[in-house]
């Protein structure tokens, strides 16, 4: 068999020549692709939480209804994240990457012009589909192109852009909310996108993915091209083909060998985005009820905001040092301390300190969560693994900004819904301590019958 160098008798895997490939400029620029999308999505995500205050004031919301416009984006991401984790890993990782942009820039951009709550719930449903698709996309396909040696902290630098997206969308917040209103705040993140969408026209399709559809002489050149850039050579040789197989489906994801890893990490992301939507949602509500002025709050959002970075980089270094499944639990369990002493504390600088404390915990602890989820899925299934543990998360962000309305609306005080989110954080890592399994150092596997079984 002669393969794409006319080599017949070398043959890699393509873990070895992706390792072999190494890091360089060119996972620096796809992590600056990935990056400014992730980034553009957690403005979109954030920044109606944002805008809710003035939304409620405009059209005259109780806590409950303003909630169902949040719950709405989450529904509708909801059925993104199942619809397009599993179609891409039908029709590529490319081409998810940039339909799900556009969807989402679209549908964005015309909920700043929404005439009433009605029709901007309808339109932010809508920008929840295409958001719930990009985001686990990202993180798939740049999973693809890293070596198993750097996977981990790249992959969590990666989700650190989320804090340079909530720090964007705080600041735009503080400019815009108090004089121009909310609408050009919507407008401002979803425009954003359109430039990201231009921007992603040119990642490559994964090698990986390629090589179990059997598209060897594509993956060669992708990885030549990889090799190149990084002023690196690939051995004369071919890949090694997989053989030809029936496509996975969803079911797979609860086979023997994987049921454990699939309820540990849906059990996780539900509760992760349950705790951190809970709070996000609501936290120039709950600022302004510790007494805190309005336009004081958009200010220490912002701070917090700024302490997500270091949570990011600090967990981006332990999970290399010291596993994902311990910086997970840890980081999961600091974070519903920190919550529940923001609402038990007295005294403004004290509230603040742990408000930065949850905010630092709670973001490093979704990038490790991120870096995590895609090593324990093969190739095969990985897109089908990722959309369909973030559904979870879409199931918990559709409930939360609901939760909290009512545990705000009827509750004497804060401390109630503060307790349920901080709770939510720690069950989650419980359940990573118990169940999870440590993936650091170990290859990708690109077939199922390949991953170690997890029983």
């Amino acid at each position: 068999m002669a393969g794409p160098r006319g080599q017949p008798n070398r043959f890699y895997d393509v873990e070895d020549v992706i390792d072999r490939a190494g890091v360089g400029p060119f996972q620096h620029r796809l992590l600056a692709v990935c990056g400014l999308s992730w980034a553009a999505d957690a403005a979109e995500v954030l920044i109606i939480s944002f805008a809710l205050p003035a939304i409620r004031q405009e059209w005259g919301l109780s806590p409950t209804e303003a909630g169902l416009v949040v719950t709405a984006t989450f529904l509708g991401m909801l059925a993104g994240a199942w619809f397009w984790g599993t179609i891409s890993d039908y029709i590529g990782r490319r081409t998810g990457f940039i339909l799900t942009i556009f969807i989402f820039a679209l549908f964005g951009t015309l909920a700043a012009f929404a005439p009433s709550p009605q029709v901007l719930a309808v339109l932010r449903a809508l920008t929840g589909f295409g958001l719930g698709g990009a985001l686990p996309l990202d993180f798939s396909l740049f999973a693809e192109f890293l070596p198993r040696r750097n996977r981990g902290r790249y992959l969590v630098i990666l989700e650190s852009f989320w804090a340079l997206g909530t720090i964007i969308a705080a600041g735009l917040a503080w400019l815009l909310v108090p004089t121009y209103g909310w609408r050009p705040l919507l407008a401002t993140s979803a425009v954003a996108a359109l430039l990201v969408f231009w921007v992603r026209l040119r990642v490559p399709e994964p090698p990986r993915f390629l090589v179990t559809r059997g598209r060897l002489d594509e993956a060669w050149a992708i990885l030549e091209q990889v090799a190149r850039t990084n002023s690196r050579q690939l051995p004369p040789g071919n890949l090694r083909p997989l053989p030809r197989r029936p496509k996975v489906t969803v079911a797979a994801l609860w086979r023997p060998g994987f049921w454990r890893i699939t309820l540990m990490l849906w059990a996780a992301w539900f509760c992760i985005s349950l705790a951190y939507y809970g709070v996000f949602t609501w936290l120039p509500q709950l600022f302004v009820q510790r007494g805190f002025a309005f336009v004081q709050t958009y200010q220490y959002v912002f701070i917090l905001a700024l302490a997500q970075l270091p949570g990011y980089f600090s967990a981006a270094y332990l999970v290399e040092v010291w596993g994902r499944r311990p910086t997970l639990a840890a980081y999961l369990a600091a974070s519903g301390v920190f919550t529940y002493l923001f609402a038990a504390i007295i005294g403004d600088v004290w509230v603040v300190a742990a408000a930065i404390l949850m905010s630092f915990f709670s973001l490093g602890a979704w990038g490790a969560l991120y870096a995590y989820t895609p090593e324990l899925y093969p190739t095969e299934i990985r897109t089908t693994g990722m959309g369909w543990a973030s559904g979870m998360t879409r199931i918990a962000g559709s409930i939360a900004p609901t939760l909290g309305g009512l545990l705000l609306q009827y509750a004497d005080n804060i401390v109630v819904p503060l307790t349920v989110w901080a709770a939510a954080f720690i069950v989650g890592g419980a359940v990573v301590g118990l169940l999870g399994i440590e993936t650091r150092g170990r290859p990708l596997a690109d077939t199922v019958e390949a991953v170690p079984k997890a029983t």
